[in-house]
């Protein structure tokens, strides 16, 4: 494997932990799948592991290590990184925008209008 190969693997790895991890931690799925399975584990030990994104990444992260680096050295070095890079993924994302109403303090008004 050439060198750019690798760091090829590395970027899609990481790109593909931080959407699994995501989705699991962050969104509510299909169905409303994942924020169900959230609600249900509630303040387990793997309910906690399902509201914390750096947590689940390194988790989530353990597999597409073993198949980059399957050795027990590299596959160390390549899990942290893996799960490391989504992190940082993570933080670069800016931070949702949330749309409320404002009230003009004599109520909502009558033809529901955003301000």
């Amino acid at each position: 494997m050439t060198g750019w190969e690798a760091v090829f693997r590395f970027l899609l790895a990481a790109a593909a932990v931080w959407r699994v991890t995501h989705l699991l931690a962050c969104e509510d799925g299909p169905w409303d799948i994942f924020a169900r399975l959230r609600r249900r584990l509630g303040r387990s030990a793997l309910g906690g592991l399902m509201d914390c994104f750096q947590c689940l990444s390194i988790w989530i992260a353990a597999p597409f290590a073993l198949v980059l680096h399957p050795t027990p050295a590299e596959f160390v070095l390549v899990w942290l990184a893996i799960s490391g890079a989504a992190c940082l993924l993570e933080r670069a994302r800016p931070e949702p925008v949330l749309i409320e109403r404002l009230s003009s303090g004599k109520g909502d008004p009558p033809d529901g209008l955003l301000r």
